[in-house]
């Protein structure tokens, strides 16, 4: 599943011969990701291509006179174009070649030399944990060494992930964005610049039914229980008091597994829940809170007369959806390295058999487009094992519905730029149309 890379900015920079050449930010989710040279991203290229043969996409031509700004723009936008591709194979993803580039230009980026350090890792339950890891190690090799601290089963890791995690005021936390297994939790939360912001555990799943396929490991279920604690504190999950009762109950007596089952019929259990943002509908300028997760987005909408109005979306009446950047990139070699998060997500969706765009502004959009992503990803996946079970004479009607469930899913995502909204962050960088392909 391709990732939320872009490039919306490039500069120019003096070569030690006196020439110049031309240095690309590349973003991750709306986050300076590292900043890499076409030569760079020229040989990783052949790299990968030595591994993988001609299945990756195609590489932007060398130019052997000078470019012009058109040009410019049109290698930034190809070069955007094949990071989003490249990622879309899982075996690319997973591969050395892969990872060891990232690491290093990420390295180089931010100048960060390879050695022991120790990070401190936010469980689910508020508590930290101090591991020791070297400054290059990867998310995926980050979260090793926690399973491992942990006692976690080797084969749920991929149920677990490290996100970046601001502790906001009253004890109250805020998802910033979920870590890629290549990226650097050492650099990313060096070069966020954000206060109060740790690499924290969570589960990485929006379905509560796949509990079950960690409740019998001990580990896996102590973090279970850990974040449904956690989510209920935080009024991401809306137990009935009756259900509190009856939790309350389960907790006292040290009943984790009767607690986790009862926690799956509470509101919202398992479900991502997204800082204070507005939106559109059912009037433009609504206060909106987000909680995504088992396969719908619910959204508590405060009207302007402050009424308040509960809508549910249901996923599978989702089409496609879009992330529109609105904001500008300011101080490129300063502090600041993030693009200035003024996102909206758009999607369109099936009410009353008519089509209808409706629209999020969040600096969460990334995030809530991820969670999308995983939603869908799991419906396809669910698909998928049940089409497998199925005996060789299953009806063609059958077989046609879920190829069409799996192909109307298959493109649903974009990353878009308001160009006319986005302003120059310095002279000598090149702005141009910000594409994401289909997701």
């Amino acid at each position: 599943m391709k990732m939320h890379f872009c490039i919306p900015v490039s500069q120019q920079r003096p070569d030690a011969r006196g020439g110049r050449y031309v240095l690309y930010s590349v973003y991750l989710d709306g986050f300076l990701f590292c900043r890499v040279r076409y030569s760079q991203l020229h040989h990783w290229n052949e790299q990968l291509r030595r591994v993988f043969g001609n299945c990756l996409p195609p590489f932007p031509p060398k130019y052997y006179l000078a470019m012009t700004t058109s040009m410019a723009d049109k290698r930034r936008d190809q070069l955007e174009q094949y990071l989003q591709n490249v990622t879309a194979d899982p075996h690319v993803l997973r591969s050395d070649v892969f990872t060891e580039f990232l690491k290093l230009v990420q390295l180089d980026t931010f100048n960060i030399m390879a050695k022991k350090a120790s990070l401190d890792v936010l469980l689910p339950d508020g508590r930290s944990m101090k591991v020791e890891i070297l400054t290059s190690d990867t998310a995926e090799r980050v979260l090793e060494v926690v399973s491992h601290t942990l006692g976690l089963c080797q084969e749920l890791l991929s149920y677990f992930g490290l996100f970046l995690i601001r502790l906001c005021k009253k004890g109250k936390l805020s998802v910033v964005k979920k870590l890629a297994d290549f990226e650097i939790p050492y650099i990313s939360l060096q070069s966020l610049q954000v206060e109060d912001c740790m690499v924290g555990l969570r589960k990485w799943y929006m379905d509560p039914a796949l509990d079950s396929m960690l409740i019998d490991c001990r580990a896996a279920r102590d973090l279970l229980y850990m974040q449904a604690l956690q989510d209920i504190e935080q009024e991401w999950a809306k137990p009935t008091q009756a259900q509190r009762e009856e939790l309350e109950a389960f907790q006292q007596e040290g009943n984790q597994t009767k607690f986790l089952e009862l926690a799956q019929e509470v509101q919202h259990y398992g479900c991502m829940q997204l800082d204070p943002c507005t939106c559109d509908y059912p009037e433009p300028g609504c206060r909106a809170i987000l909680s995504v997760g088992n396969h719908e987005v619910s959204c508590w909408i405060t009207l302007p007369d402050s009424q308040t109005q509960k809508v549910v979306f249901q996923m599978s009446r989702v089409k496609c959806w879009q992330v529109t950047f609105l904001g500008s990139l300011l101080d490129i070699d300063g502090p600041q390295q993030t693009v200035n998060q003024n996102l909206e997500l758009r999607f369109q969706y099936s009410e009353d058999s008519h089509w209808q765009w409706f629209v999020i502004y969040t600096k969460q959009a990334f995030l809530l487009s991820s969670c999308l992503k995983k939603m869908i990803s799991e419906k396809m996946a669910k698909l998928a094992a049940e089409s497998s079970e199925m005996q060789v004479e299953v009806p063609e009607q059958g077989k046609r519905k879920i190829y069409h469930v799996l192909q109307s899913q298959k493109e649903y995502s974009s990353f878009l730029p308001r160009k006319s909204k986005i302003k120059r962050a310095e002279d000598d960088c090149v702005w141009g149309t910000i594409k994401e392909a289909d997701l």
